[in-house]
């Protein structure tokens, strides 16, 4: 009897652990771990993943709602909700050493470490970049949400300034700095805030007040920047959004890799 009991026991805690194994396969990506980051009155446990091809970590993102906007500068309102599916979004900014790999040169105007974010990098070479490694930009509603991580305030850390969890134009230097030596928000990611500014795959158009579903924008010109970067702190807000040329390349500007996420069938 006891024997039977023991098998019956085994199986039966075995058979979740086999379901959420299922449940952590994704085509091109390798499951790492489980974690749980917490900030400003937010806690989260996240999947974390390894690209296959590039050794990236990402962030599986859980889709939810969000508020999206501000009230600062006319292009961030108004403020309307915005309702995403689950995401992949790169645990740090993408590194020289990464870029370099892949694209065989590295344009950055800093160069003193190959774990500094790249940066003079145009939209189109970020394009380059993911039709390559089978990557993608995050939508600009993808990126505010994944920063905000649950918080209503200013900054996803709260309402002011902390260099503790972002280089900004007060302890930067002006130059940028290693990926991931603040403190992350709480989906576990690293630099959002400052470092460099981060493409995003929408133009920058008009916000309404429409409720949107996994929204995309491309019907305007300039495309749309993110994060704020070393240069400025007004710019590091959840918040706000900026366009430039998809030709630009300056040393403020680099990326951030994002997936939509896709099971592996088995």
């Amino acid at each position: 009897m006891r024997f039977f009991l023991t098998v019956f026991l085994s199986l039966l805690l075995a058979f979740p652990a086999n379901k959420a194994r299922c449940e952590e396969t994704i085509e091109g990506f390798t499951y790492l771990r489980q974690e749980t980051y917490s900030c400003n009155g937010q806690e989260h446990t996240v999947k974390e993943y390894l690209h296959n091809q590039t050794g990236l970590e990402f962030i599986l993102i859980p889709g939810g709602s969000f508020m999206m906007g501000g009230n600062i500068h006319e292009d961030e309102k108004p403020v309307h909700k915005v309702i995403l599916s689950s995401f992949l979004m790169a645990k740090y900014e993408l590194t020289q050493e990464v870029w370099e790999k892949f694209m065989g040169n590295n344009p950055s105007f800093f160069k003193d470490s190959k774990k500094l974010p790249v940066e003079c990098i145009s939209w189109y070479d970020c394009k380059e970049f993911c039709d390559k490694t089978l990557l993608d930009f995050p939508t600009e509603a993808q990126w505010e949400y994944a920063c905000r991580a649950g918080s209503t305030t200013e900054y996803f850390w709260g309402n002011s300034l902390d260099g503790t969890y972002l280089w900004y134009n007060h302890n930067s230097g002006f130059r940028t700095h290693p990926v991931g030596q603040k403190k992350p928000n709480a989906f576990g990611l690293y630099d959002i805030s400052g470092n460099v500014w981060e493409w995003c795959k929408d133009t920058k158009t008009n916000y309404t007040s429409d409720e949107q579903t996994d929204p995309l924008n491309t019907s305007g010109i300039s495309r749309i920047l993110r994060s704020g970067g070393w240069s400025r702190s007004d710019g590091c807000r959840s918040a706000i959004r900026d366009g430039n040329s998809p030709v630009d390349k300056y040393n403020n500007i680099g990326f951030r890799p994002a997936l939509h996420y896709t099971k592996k069938n088995k």
